[in-house]
């Protein structure tokens, strides 16, 4: 198999779960939509989606750093030994609505259930901010992708924003329930008690 885009961006090859048994700890926190660490993560995932998407205008990348400041959203990125291995964004789109944006796990870290850890840290982050519905757009070569919106909650609904006209977009929702997420941390790290072990 031919290494990944990841490898090549200067991510060290992290242990895949059938290699270790040992749970590990992934640290959630909310970074710079700028940071190095940040443009290393969104410059993979949009090599990645470019190969799955070949089709002209089947990528939807944009994603502003106004979109993401503290008051409108937020870009998380998740450490795994302080390696950053996984990213998500939330951007409020409307009155009580945001999507989620920019989900990301490097191939070496999936399969321990990090993108679930950074979901439920964006949903939190969405609570946070008066958020009772979220959206996402997806595509249909996502497969992992797929299986986990449905897990979370997510249901198919029409294409909306900058996808309707996009015939290889699938778009999802989720109605919030209340509820008082646990508060960030003044770095903007999630508390111990949000932060996931890696799972299946």
């Amino acid at each position: 198999m031919n290494p990944s885009f990841a490898e090549f961006a200067g991510f060290p090859r992290i242990r895949r779960m059938n290699e270790t048994r040992a749970p590990q700890l992934l640290a959630i926190r909310r970074e710079d939509l700028s940071s190095s660490a940040a443009c290393r993560l969104i410059e993979a995932l949009n090599a990645e989606l470019s190969a799955q998407y070949p089709e002209p205008g089947a990528t939807h990348f944009r994603l502003d750093a106004a979109e993401v400041s503290a008051d409108k959203g937020s870009f998380v990125i998740g450490y795994l030994h302080d390696v950053p291995v996984a990213c998500g964004a939330i951007r409020c789109i409307d009155a009580g609505v945001a999507e989620i944006k920019r989900m990301y796990v490097i191939p070496s870290a999936r399969g321990r259930g990090f993108s679930r850890s950074i979901l439920t840290a964006l949903e939190d982050n969405a609570r946070q901010l008066g958020v009772r519905r979220l959206l996402l757009e997806t595509g249909p070569r996502q497969i992992q992708a797929l299986a986990l919106y449905r897990r979370a909650g997510f249901v198919p609904v029409p294409r909306f924003g900058e996808y309707t006209h996009s015939e290889l977009s699938l778009c999802m929702g989720k109605e919030l329930p209340s509820g008082a997420p646990e508060p960030a941390g003044k770095d903007g790290s999630v508390s111990p008690a949000t932060r996931a072990r890696g799972g299946t």
